[in-house]
């Protein structure tokens, strides 16, 4: 995808990866830019639009946990742009004290926007189709045992993106979905992880062992996930680990049997 004089929709755009990400789209001169975000952040904004006058950009308030603030957010959304190119659901939480709230975050509010974005979008009801990139995790693609509600949820994700792939559905609807999953960024989300494993009295080794993992710069992971985005190839899966972009192609385990009579 050519993105320039596109319009995409940012969620979680003030995030340490989403602020790189804005810039990172606003380089291609796309046309309308609408960051989602829980509160508001005039600073960001500011900056953005000085920098990067070719574009329009909008800042609506959502938040992901309560359904009637994903449609009210999308309905703004068309109001203000009319139609969408690309979505990219990037909110996230990694907090295993909390449980529901990173289910919610991380799985049910990027299930709930992803199915929104897929009414305005679908090519068979007068969207024109394009790109919906959801951000899980490297913990996404595999179990993670200092973060085992946090690895659920993303694992969830990774499964719900990729099933919504379907070529029967991208037949009807035109939208590609994509999943991205970075690896260690260096991002508040990574900072004094100490206190928030699911189960805190064993997970001392896990820490010491997590805090030596290389990290790789947010402006790097956004080119990534901006790159994958251009590619946009339905069902893709990419791996964004330490600079490097890994296409991941899962192994089929299980076929279903069909009756013969």
């Amino acid at each position: 995808m050519n993105l320039k004089d596109k319009n995409v929709i940012y969620i979680g755009g003030f995030g340490g990866i989403g602020q790189k990400c804005l810039q990172t789209f606003l380089k291609r001169e796309i046309k309308n830019l609408i960051v989602c975000d829980l509160h508001d952040n005039e600073e960001i904004l500011r900056s953005l639009r000085d920098s990067y006058s070719y574009s329009n950009i909008f800042y609506i308030p959502i938040d992901v946990t309560k359904n009637e603030s994903i449609e009210e957010a999308y309905k703004l959304a068309a109001k203000k742009v009319n139609k969408f190119d690309v979505v990219v659901n990037g909110c996230g939480l990694m907090n295993d004290s909390f449980i529901d709230l990173t289910i919610d975050i991380n799985l049910k509010g990027v299930i709930h926007s992803t199915l929104k974005a897929l009414e305005y979008m679908d090519a068979s009801k007068g969207g024109r189709g394009g790109v919906i990139a959801n951000i899980s995790s490297v913990v996404g693609l595999q179990p993670n045992g200092m973060f085992a509600i946090y690895s659920a949820a993303k694992c969830g994700l990774t499964a719900f993106t990729c099933s919504l792939a379907y070529p029967l559905y991208y037949k009807y609807t035109g939208v590609r979905l994509i999943t991205l999953c970075p690896g260690f960024t260096e991002t508040t989300l990574l900072d004094s992880v100490r206190g928030k494993e699911t189960l805190t009295e064993y997970a001392e080794p896990l820490a010491a062992a997590f805090a030596k993992v290389k990290r790789q710069t947010p402006d790097i992971c956004a080119e990534m996930i901006v790159k994958a985005v251009e590619i946009s190839k339905n069902g893709n899966v990419w791996m964004l680990d330490d600079g490097e972009m890994t296409e991941i192609e899962f192994q089929t385990f299980w076929k279903p049997k069909m009756n013969t009579q």
